[in-house]
């Protein structure tokens, strides 16, 4: 009997500690697994996304400031032109005739006031000698200054005939490239009747005009970012890209050079003009574009996936894992998000573990088992288990 109650304990006990060890294993498969990893360091740029429209650095009229019938056109429409290139001739003919009558004016003029001083030098001594009066006098020293007048008057004349007969030759004020002509040959141009006749574009720069918002401006104010000044203590600059009508990026970046200082109380924005260089003429002026504003660069930032952070009433909270391998939920405030990171403000430390995937499985306070994203064998695994 004594043997058979031994036996019996012994099987009691054999069977308890199989049992405990048992839940032992059972409490650790039970544990929740997660996925961590550290949060990065990385200097984080930041881009305001805007609608603009390219237009040429200088777009200048040619316009015919003489009237006359346009003789001849000395350009290749569409073609590169120079400054001061002739483009146009208008008949000239009428100019030429009164540039003459100007020259005969300024030597009628020359000449009555050499004979007016010529009067005042006989009558000056016979005045002296009494021989003359005083009226006499007036009078010729009266007809030299009138004379003179006259000179004044046809020198005016003259200048004003030559600038209309070298009007006549229209020649271009900037070099660029041209429009096509708007009037043909033989037409009749001059202010008022056809005096528009081409347009002349300088785009191997070009500027790009687009609308910001007010908040925007506000934000970069506060990093110290004034836009259309450059600041060469800062490490980076406010550059800005461009899209090209394919949607490709366009591969020369350019600068702010102006920022409208009043905004639109209709819209709460306000106008912003970039430069960039147009070497090759890819950028069109007139088309649309999608324009990239850096805004700030936010140094060594500290940045985690942004599928760790969850929103709720209370603000954005992750689940950090502490070294005694248990979860707790941190509160953080977020910055800005970039791609699928986003910028932890405040609440994290460099070098605590993040969770990343699991975290729908914890509560405060839980003790798990943790796996780094850098293995991934082991997580790719875990994920096929749906252990994670």
């Amino acid at each position: 009997m004594k043997r058979l109650r031994f036996a019996e304990i012994l099987i009691v006990l054999l069977s308890m500690g199989i049992l405990s060890t048992g839940c032992r294993k059972k409490e650790e498969v039970q544990l929740p697994i997660v996925v961590v990893e550290k949060p990065s360091k990385d200097d984080v740029q930041i881009f305001g996304e805007y609608v603009g429209r390219i237009r040429a650095a200088s777009y200048v009229e040619v316009h015919a400031r003489v009237e006359g019938y346009l003789e001849r056109m000395l350009f290749q429409e569409g073609k590169y032109v120079h400054q001061n290139e002739p483009l146009f001739f208008i008949n000239s003919a009428q100019y030429k005739a009164r540039l003459e009558k100007a020259k005969a004016q300024l030597k009628k003029a020359e000449a009555q006031a050499a004979k007016s001083r010529r009067d005042v030098e006989r009558l000056t001594p016979l005045y002296e000698q009494h021989a003359a009066s005083q009226l006499d006098l007036d009078n010729a020293m009266a007809a030299v200054e009138d004379a003179e007048a006259n000179i004044g008057i046809s020198k005016a004349d003259l200048d004003q005939a030559q600038l209309e007969l070298n009007y006549t030759t229209v020649v271009s004020p900037i070099s660029g490239y041209i429009s096509e002509r708007f009037v043909d040959v033989g037409a009749l141009v001059g202010p008022g009747v056809n005096s528009k006749l081409a347009a002349i574009v300088k785009s191997d720069t070009v500027q790009v005009d687009f609308q910001m918002t007010a908040l925007d401006y506000l934000r970069a104010e506060r990093r110290n970012v004034r836009f259309g000044q450059q600041d060469t203590t800062r490490s980076w600059q406010p550059t800005v890209t461009v899209t090209l009508a394919d949607n490709t990026e366009y591969p020369i970046t350019g600068y702010v050079d102006f920022a409208d200082p009043i905004v639109d109380p209709k819209t709460g924005t306000f106008g912003v003009r970039a430069r960039l260089a147009n070497p090759n003429q890819r950028l069109l002026p007139g088309q649309f574009t999608r324009v990239r504003l850096l805004l700030d660069v936010r140094e060594r930032a500290i940045v985690v996936p942004r599928k760790s952070v969850s929103i709720e009433k209370g603000g954005a909270f992750i689940y950090i894992i502490r070294r005694d391998n248990k979860a707790e939920k941190r509160f953080v405030q977020i910055g800005p998000e970039i791609h699928n990171n986003i910028v932890i403000e405040r609440g994290l430390g460099e070098n605590e573990l993040v969770v990343i995937e699991g975290y729908h499985k914890l509560t405060p306070g839980v003790e798990v088992r943790t796996v780094d994203s850098a293995n991934e064998k082991a997580v790719e695994a875990l994920r096929e288990e749906d252990r994670i």
